[in-house]
């Protein structure tokens, strides 16, 4: 299984209007073929910083949706005036071979 994981901080008081965007977004990634799940959590006492979890059955089908139009179409939600802390958003990924 592949596993992608991003992080990023909220500069400005935005972190509850960030928290709504995602707990009524569209879904469209529920769709994407290979696509199993996600799961966006903060870390307890600092709800500024965002981790976002997806698992995909494979890298290419994550990178097919992340190119997509869907994709770009998902983010439509994201709060207007957002501002992140320079330099704190990342990516990684991970094979995911246990649970």
């Amino acid at each position: 299984m592949f596993v992608a994981l991003s992080r990023f901080t909220i500069r400005n008081d935005m972190a509850e209007q960030v928290r709504q965007a995602f707990i009524a977004r569209p879904h469209l990634v529920d769709q994407a073929q290979g696509f199993i799940g996600m799961q966006v959590m903060s870390p307890i006492g600092n709800p500024a910083e965002i981790w976002l979890v997806t698992r995909w059955s494979d890298e290419k089908c994550f990178h097919a949706w992340h190119k997509s139009h869907s994709y770009h179409e998902s983010h439509s939600g994201i709060p207007k005036g957002l501002k992140l802390v320079p330099k704190s958003a990342e990516i990684s990924f991970f094979e995911l071979f246990a649970e």
